[in-house]
């Protein structure tokens, strides 16, 4: 019985030792709520006007950060396991609150507000540059307001003393390398990384510079396995998903750096069905501007991390907004009335023009790229005339890249100030105002070729931001003809004025006043570099000296005032849109029909006719066509030499 009663107590420690082992190698569950690109879009649009978000079933917008709110709210009631808020990077820039965001930090504010456990860092994000970003994080972080943010790329320059600020807000930790958290029990850990392309696209960013994500990433996921032991390793990543996979970046990651569990993509605002998979990488993202919250369902059992579920909520009429976020999101409209548009005579929700029909961006001529470049060449020789260089603005440039939205008509046809500023609403000055700057300087004409080449050439290989709208000229190009010389034909003037063929050829030196925004002035030596020179340009003065320094040909919108008073683009359109008709009446001013549809400034037209191929060709064409001659003979040479030498061969054998 002794005996017995022993075995009998073997077997139940046995059993419990076998139970609590079962139970702690059981499958934990862990949910994901993620965002990325939102660019401080806290308002839903479009048009903005039609917003109600406290209200629902009454409009068709889409977005507003109240309504984000009330989902992340509504996912984490509807969940008994931990759920995680992440956003990707590229929560700033695009609406008229980042206007404030250096001195208010509206955006991370009220990421903080509704719970965001993490959040990385995107280009867009260093628009400011570095002493911008600094300031914005600290004053998310005087305010209560500053979330975690973890960001792991980032190269301070030892020589410069530019991005001290920002160095020191890293030192201080309001930015994080890596960061563990515990989600009920799990360890996550974090870390933050920022693309090739992504990086390219940050020229403001210096003199801070960015390590290559993988290299970044190898490191980290050895410190958060190795030293912090977490559960599972979550990538911020602000890269990006690409439809070829030989470009998607964030694919690419994962395939170099085994060990990355998660990876929260941002930059390339893709929309996916579901999530992709490389090898043991799950990654997501969220489409753009707070338009959907993702939700990613996970398990983690004997640390191997599964998917579950993903799906993509939607963030529209559907949901009432959170009553106190968006209170928050009224108060700052107060604040951006006050501080950015009172003095220029403007109010936040006024409206300022009507429409007849949607004004969409298209990857081609159209008539909301035509109306942009339109209002920066008008604003440019309106607003900047200058009696020592009288010279008219001939031609105005305005990449797709920095057109960030469309208008739409909605249910009215009234399109606020809001609204307006969304199409251009990035950047800052070089003396810290808000926005890009417009920039003046004299081009040949055949750099006005050039820089057109970049729409028949580069646009294709690097994708749409590199597509130009233009202003003052039109053009026809052959896309059949050699890479690099395919514009066929230009025209100066306007549909009002007519058009006035350009002699592009090497003969006219003739000088063309051009403006275009800073930033995108910037690109002409990438694209430079980018074409191993030959599609080198140089922006010179009045007098054909080259400008070593592009904020020296800031526009001045007034003289008599010491410094540089810039010239921005967005204030342009305002006032552009202004000078139209008000045919009804009504007092707001409408959309002339002739911006509701292409006016033929670019003409594509395919052709294999010799002479179109060669017509009014440049060096590269004849270089290649010189090549090629000389291959062809090489050839012809070869074959001849062969058929001697097989006929010595048949005639030794004869005899």
């Amino acid at each position: 019985m002794k005996w017995s009663l022993k075995r009998a107590l073997f077997a139940a420690a046995a059993l419990a030792a076998l139970a609590a082992g079962t139970a702690g190698a059981e499958e934990r569950l862990l949910t994901i709520v993620h965002t990325n690109d939102m660019h401080s879009h806290l308002q839903g649009f479009s048009p903005e006007g039609d917003f109600s978000p406290l209200v629902t079933g009454n409009d068709a917008t889409i977005g507003g950060i109240s309504r984000l709110a009330s989902l992340i709210r509504g996912v984490r009631a509807g969940r008994a396991n931990p759920v995680l808020a992440i956003d990707a990077g590229d929560f700033l820039m695009g609406s008229l609150f980042h206007m404030v965001s250096r001195e208010e930090a509206v955006e991370l504010r009220l990421l903080k507000a509704i719970g965001y456990d993490a959040v990385g860092l995107g280009n867009h994000e260093f628009d400011l540059m570095p002493d911008g970003l600094a300031r914005i994080l600290s004053a998310a972080y005087d305010r209560g307001g500053l979330p975690l943010v973890v960001f792991s790329s980032a190269v301070f320059d030892a020589k410069s003393s530019k991005d001290d600020s920002l160095q020191q807000a890293f030192d201080r930790g309001l930015v994080k390398r890596h960061a563990v958290i515990d989600a009920g029990g799990l360890k996550v850990g974090l870390f933050g990384v920022i693309g090739d392309e992504a990086a390219e696209v940050s020229p403001f960013a210096s003199p801070v510079t960015f390590r290559p994500a993988a290299e970044v990433a190898k490191e980290m996921v050895t410190l958060l396995r190795e030293q912090e032991k977490v559960d599972l390793v979550v990538c911020i990543s602000h890269s990006g998903l690409w439809a070829d996979p030989e470009k998607s970046e964030d694919e690419l990651l994962a395939k170099a750096v085994p060990g990355i569990d998660i990876i929260i993509s941002g930059h390339t605002h893709t929309r996916i069905d579901k999530p992709r998979v490389a090898g043991s990488t799950i990654i997501v993202q969220a489409w753009e501007h707070g338009k959907q919250l993702g939700v990613l369902d996970l398990a983690i059992d004997a640390g191997k991390v599964s998917l579950k579920a993903w799906k993509a909520l939607p963030v529209d009429d559907a949901t009432a907004g959170d009553w106190l976020v968006q209170g928050a999101v009224d108060a700052a409209i107060a604040e951006i009335d006050r501080a950015v548009l009172a003095p220029h005579g403007l109010a936040y929700r006024q409206e300022i023009v009507e429409t007849s029909a949607d004004m969409t961006m298209a990857n081609d001529e159209c008539g909301l790229g035509n109306l942009v470049a339109d209002a920066i060449r008008w604003y440019a020789n309106t607003a900047a005339a200058d009696p020592a260089d009288p010279t008219p603005v001939a031609v105005a440039f305005e990449s797709n890249g920095i057109i960030r939205d469309d208008i739409l008509k909605g249910s009215t046809g009234r399109i606020q100030v809001s609204d307006l500023f969304r199409v251009l609403p990035l950047g800052v000055g070089m003396d810290g105002t808000m926005a890009y700057p417009l920039i003046g300087v004299y081009l040949t004409a055949g750099e006005i070729k050039k820089a057109l080449e970049i729409v028949t050439s580069i646009y294709p290989m690097k994708g749409s931001d590199y597509f130009l709208q233009c202003s003052g000229l039109r053009f026809a190009y052959n896309p059949n003809r050699m890479l690099f010389d395919r514009v066929t034909r230009i025209d100066l003037g306007s549909e009002e004025e007519g058009w006035t063929p350009l002699d592009y050829s090497v003969s006219n030196r003739q000088l063309y006043r051009i403006v275009a925004n800073l930033y995108n002035a910037t690109f002409l030596k990438i694209v430079g570099n980018y074409t191993y020179h030959v599609l080198d340009i140089v922006p010179k003065d009045r007098e054909g000296k080259p400008i070593a320094d592009l904020v020296a040909a800031r526009l001045d919108a007034d003289r008599s005032a010491p410094g540089i008073q810039e010239l921005k683009s967005w204030v342009g359109l305002m006032e552009f849109v202004r000078t139209f008709p008000d045919p009804d009446g009504d007092g707001v001013p409408e959309v002339p029909a002739k911006y509701l549809s292409k006016l033929g400034r670019n003409l594509r037209e395919p052709s294999w006719s010799p002479a179109s191929l060669v017509s009014h060709a440049s060096w590269v064409t004849w270089a290649v066509i010189g090549v090629a001659a000389v291959a062809l003979a090489i050839v012809v040479l070869l074959v001849v030499l062969i058929v001697k030498i097989v006929r010595r061969i048949r005639r030794r054998r004869a005899a």
